[in-house]
């Protein structure tokens, strides 16, 4: 498939059809993973799933964050369903929600079909 575009003219491509609510999901899942802490606390979590573990340690040494700004990321992680929590005394266990991440991709791919 070929495009003709100019300066003064638009693309001669068909467009795909709006899908409104899988645009703004994928927004919102997009906005939830736009930092690059909550991208590190991602692999964190992934690295010790691997291992048959969870995250119940403190971050705020491993991210050289405040623990305020922490446990803003987890919140909003946890918000969006990237994550899970899990309370077990005294601390919280957090994993990653796999279903989710299914999804985040399942909208993505739904977009860029």
């Amino acid at each position: 498939m070929t495009a003709t575009c100019q300066a003064t003219d638009s693309c001669s491509l068909p467009l795909p059809p709006s899908n409104a609510e899988a645009e703004k999901e994928m927004a919102a899942l997009a906005k939830a993973l736009a930092h690059p802490a909550r991208i590190r606390i991602l692999s964190i979590l992934s690295a010790l799933e691997k291992s048959g573990g969870c995250l119940n340690s403190d971050l705020v040494s491993e991210l050289g964050l405040a623990q305020s700004t922490v446990s803003e990321h987890l919140r909003i992680l946890k918000a969006s369903g990237f994550i899970t929590a899990e309370s077990i005394p005294p601390k919280m266990c957090y994993r990653i929600d796999r279903d989710n991440i299914q999804r985040f991709e399942s909208v993505f791919n739904s977009i860029l079909k």
